[in-house]
């Protein structure tokens, strides 16, 4: 009897971003800590729906201070990102955060600071090496961009397909061929709102 060595993983991520849901607007006097008490925050830590980058907002000038975020990147290692804050704006991480257990300040801040998600979103189809056959991914509104990216999510880009804008349309590209070789894992990145979901198809 025969069968088949296909697996899938679906992705559909459904909290919106959120400027302030890992910390609200509060001043620091010193070197210190965010404390962790925004609406995507439980007792003390942040745990996500799948991995976002992290931005920081400003109030006043802190273009001196070093923010540390302390946590898990989309496959649950552990990792830190220093951010530069920003002068009456918003500093924009790079990295992907699914858990976050410390933002940390390296000095006194001139007015509020907050913390929340940006709009980069990062998923995990496998963390080790496969073969992407096919994938199934649901529009939205809005369009955009998804890459397939080799190793993490801030791997080698392999594969690029675009999004259109039509709420609940989809698609099903052929990979083509014995598919698409990833070695080390293969990860979804996009922007927030532009993909309602993903189903990947691999071996």
């Amino acid at each position: 009897m025969s069968g088949s060595d296909v697996q899938s993983t679906f992705i559909a991520v459904q909290l919106a971003s959120d400027d302030n849901g890992f910390s609200v607007a509060a001043t620091l006097s010193g070197a210190g800590n965010l404390t962790l008490g925004g609406a995507l925050a439980d007792g003390g830590a942040v745990v996500l729906d799948a991995a976002r980058n992290v931005i920081i907002t400003s109030a006043g000038d802190d273009r001196g201070d070093t923010f540390t975020i302390t946590g898990t990147d989309e496959s649950g290692t552990a990792q830190t990102e220093a951010i530069t804050g920003a002068n009456a704006g918003v500093a924009t991480g790079t990295k992907y955060f699914l858990t976050i257990s410390q933002i940390a300040c390296s000095g006194a801040t001139t007015g509020d600071v907050e913390a929340g998600t940006g709009t980069a979103v990062a998923a995990s189809i496998f963390d080790g090496s496969l073969r992407l056959r096919n994938f199934y991914f649901v529009n939205t509104a809005t369009a955009g961009t998804i890459s397939f990216n080799e190793g993490s999510a801030t791997g080698s880009t392999r594969m690029q397909f675009n999004t259109i804008a039509g709420a609940n349309t989809n698609a099903y590209p052929d990979v083509g061929g014995e598919g698409l070789r990833f070695n080390g894992g293969a990860y979804v990145v996009y922007t927030q709102g532009t993909l309602s979901s993903l189903t990947a198809f691999y071996s």
